[in-house]
């Protein structure tokens, strides 16, 4: 068995070295052959030159530098791509996913998995970021269907040939969550530590993962739109039971506002309808935007070579 580590950095200068150490042990005893693949994201604080330094030093282990920061999905799809071996483990780089944990991973996947999450046993994390991630996963199922798992995590253990799935996907909008499922249902989770973040602050601020959860229900599924035509649908209806309240009111009771109510029952039901087929021209326009999309992934400045 040979495995791939992906751990896109951000700011990690001073965590690499210790991640770094930890993981030697952990991988040579779990398998026969491994690399580890550091992909810079734009740090300021000179991760780049660290991990130069840290390939030096191991042969196992190489750099891809980004142009700018791209986003951890991005650098995380970089590194997927890159990696030689049939298994990848992807790990953050604030030593949050403990190294000594991936062999629970990789023992799962064993089981007949194409991917395994590690679910942390208790977050560390504080009420507003959990709060943002449970939105997140409920709007990945919500888009994703039944047939993934109820949570996910950036802690995960995958066969290399999934790729395959998502080869041609060059949209600079990426989850890689979802193009796993693009690859495969057969998803399997297994508990691990999460330990507290030892250096640095998350830059995953909640308004940033409130983007993000946007982002990623406008981008990978069309369940805005479907909620725009329903809504409009329902407006419809409302305002064809109030045209029918109005007529019977003024039928029975023979007063009211001259125009007025006709009037406003009217609008609602044009008002309802626009919104009907603005939802329905937008389920292939999103198609449309989705084949046109020509901005790059990612965009590499330089390489370490292993």
């Amino acid at each position: 068995m040979n495995i791939s580590v992906v751990v896109p950095v951000f700011n990690g200068s001073s965590s690499l070295p210790e991640l770094v150490s930890r993981l030697q042990p952990v991988l040579h005893d779990l398998c026969e052959n491994y690399e580890v693949i550091l992909v810079n994201d734009g740090s300021e604080d000179g991760s780049w030159e660290t991990i130069t330094r840290l390939t030096a030093e191991h042969v196992w282990m190489h750099g891809i530098d980004l142009m700018r920061n791209y986003g951890q999905h991005n650098a995380l799809l970089c590194g997927i791509r890159a990696a030689r071996h049939e298994i990848v483990v992807t790990l953050d780089d604030d030593l949050q996913h403990p190294p000594e944990e991936m062999p629970k991973l990789v023992h799962k996947l064993a089981e007949g998995y194409d991917v395994v999450f590690g679910i942390p046993e208790k977050r560390q994390n504080s009420l507003w970021r959990n709060l943002a991630a449970l939105v997140t996963r409920w709007t990945l199922r919500s888009a994703l269907g039944s047939k993934v798992p109820n949570d996910f995590s950036a802690f995960k253990a995958l066969r290399t040939r999934t790729r395959d799935a998502f080869e041609r996907y060059h949209s600079p909008f990426v989850n890689i969550d979802v193009l796993l499922s693009w690859a495969s249902t057969r998803f399997g989770l297994v508990k691990v530590r999460h330990d507290p973040r030892q250096f640095g602050a998350s830059t995953y601020t909640f308004r940033k993962l409130v983007s993000y959860t946007l982002v990623t229900m406008t981008g990978f599924s069309t369940m805005p739109l479907r909620f725009a035509s329903l809504a409009g649908f329902g407006f419809t209806i409302f305002g064809f039971f109030v045209l029918v309240y109005v007529l019977g009111r003024y039928f029975i009771e023979g007063g009211s506002l001259p125009g007025f109510p006709f009037l406003a029952s009217t609008i609602a039901i044009f008002s309802g309808v626009q919104l009907f087929a603005l939802g329905v021209i937008g389920e292939y326009l999103a198609r449309m935007y989705f084949r046109t999309m020509d901005r790059p992934v990612y965009t590499i400045r330089s390489t370490t070579q292993p």
